[in-house]
Order: structure tokens, then sequence, then C-alpha cells
């Protein structure tokens, strides 16, 4: 992979001061800026209970692409969700991918980190009232038999609505990662077409899970998953951008707001240019940048 953005427009981007990062004009998004971690998935939460409503009251059917990942804006939502009566019969849920093991199948679906499948049945769909609930057959996962029935199921609702997203250190959405092949080349515009298909997980986004998750044991993240392509996730009205895991996340989400072109080290940069709303929900510890102040290294 060819590198497009040079040190020295990233360094001048991260060296931006803090407080005067959302006064640049010209931004790729709309930054919501809280306080903390737990604030901002509440801001979230409260987001996505809106928009349900909005479009309950105007009888529509609402597309989303959801993560299993990050998971705590839920909370906020399903307890509107139940405690408001907000009927999610009409809710299409396209699930952004599912991991897989070394040899490319399936975990059990159950509670667990390796199963995003069970972790969304039991995070999110068993805590909504059964009479308010997605239905069942309204619940799209990306499937290895027929990789090619996601796409076809956006394509048939026209497209998505709101794709709901965490952001990756290095710009990935689901497992929409950089390219890193040596040997294989990817165009810009076959990046931006791409179908839902199944890969290796980078081993950048390897050691980032592992370090949030497992203490830096790599082996407990699995090595490959079944991705939602950009050609679906292009599609969407609006996207949100769920970022709150502090310094991990500090130099993505200066170039998600300045970078003016897609490039594909950072997948997040296709969105900011082909989606029409962005929205950014970060915390503070996020948005700031360690070069954006005098640094002492003793």
């Amino acid at each position: 992979m060819e590198f497009q953005l040079t040190i020295e427009q990233i360094e001048e981007w991260c060296r931006i001061p803090f407080d005067e990062l959302c006064k640049q004009e010209g931004l790729n998004a709309a930054v919501r800026l809280s306080d903390t971690k737990e604030q901002t998935m509440t801001d979230i939460g409260n987001l996505m209970a809106e928009e349900m409503i909005r479009y309950n009251k105007e009888g529509r059917i609402t597309r989303w692409i959801l993560p299993a990942g990050p998971m705590e804006q839920y909370t906020t939502f399903i307890d509107r969700v139940n405690r408001e009566k907000i009927s999610l019969k009409n809710l299409y849920v396209f699930h952004m991918d599912e991991f897989l093991d070394w040899e490319g199948r399936p975990y059990p679906v159950e509670e667990k980190f390796c199963s995003l499948r069970g972790t969304m049945q039991g995070g999110f769909y068993d805590r909504i009232d059964p009479k308010l609930n997605v239905p069942v057959e309204q619940r799209i996962w990306p499937d290895i038999h027929d990789p090619d029935c996601f796409d076809r199921k956006v394509e048939e609702m026209g497209g998505i609505d709101t794709t709901w997203a965490g952001i990756g250190c290095k710009g990935l959405i689901a497992f929409c990662e950089a390219p890193h092949s040596r040997y294989h080349r990817i165009t810009r515009e076959q990046f931006k077409n791409g179908k839902t298909r199944i890969r290796e997980i980078n081993e950048d986004t390897i050691v980032a899970l592992a370090q949030r998750t497992f203490g830096g044991f790599y082996d407990m993240v699995p090595p490959m998953a079944i991705t939602v392509g950009m050609k679906s996730i292009l599609t969407s009205k609006r996207i949100v951008f769920m970022i709150t895991t502090g310094a991990w996340k500090n130099t993505v989400i200066r170039i998600l707001l300045m970078c003016k072109e897609p490039v594909l080290e950072y997948p997040v940069t296709f969105l900011t240019q082909y989606i029409p709303e962005k929205i950014l929900c970060c915390d503070k510890a996020s948005c700031d940048h360690p070069l954006s102040h005098k640094m002492k290294l003793w």
C-alpha cells in the first residue's frame, strides 16, 4: 500500500491545541464533546432513541448498521425503549461483522468475546421488552455461506439511515481495515466499492483488542472475521462516530476531522468524504493529543 498522508501533515494536525481543535473551519464532522466516556455514551443512546421516535412518528422503516462494540450506549437506548414504549418493530438492524476462527468458521453463539452475535443477543436484544423488540427476521448478519446476501439486503432496503460506529486506531470501521499486503494492490475505487467479505484481522487491530480486553493476551482475540464492506456502509445518510477509548484514538480523531481526501491507510476518511452527515461523539481524553502539549520525557 502506498502511503498518501505525510508524517508532516499528520503531525501538524496533532499539534493543534485541544481548545482550538473544534474551532477549526471546515471540519469533516460536527463534534459533540463530553467531559467523560459515560456522558458521551449517554448522549449517543439518546440520539438513537430520538431518531427511532422521529422515524416511528413519520411511519418510516428505520435502517441501522450497528456494532457489537462499543456497547455502553445501548444501556441508555434500551432504558428509553422500555420506559417510553418505543417500538422497534420497524427497525432493520444490519450487524457489522462477526468473528471467525483460524479456519474461517464462526464460533458457537454464546455471550463471549469471540461471538459478536452472542454479545448482541445478551447485551442488546435480550434486554428489550419482547413486545417492542426488533423482529428476528429484521436482524441481518453477514453470512459466510452467502456473503453477497448482506449487500443485496442493504440495496433492497434502499440503503442505510444511520451507521453507528466505533473507529479503530488506524481508522477501521467494522473490520474494514487498511490493506496491508505487500503483494496485492487495492485501489481506492476498489476499496470504496468493497463488498461483505471474509478476511484476516490486521495485527495492529489484534494488539489493540488484546490490550483493551485481555491484558495483552493476543491469543484470546480471534484471527479472522466476516465484515461489511465500504459499499454498503457508504449508502448511509448519516454516520455517528462513537470514540471514547482515550489515547489510542488521539491521532485518528485528528485525521477524521481534518483529512480532505479518502486515503487507504485510514479507511475512516472514506466515510467522512462520502457520507452526507457526520457526527463525532467523543470525550475530552480521546479528542486531546500529547503533541499539542509541551512534552517531558522524564
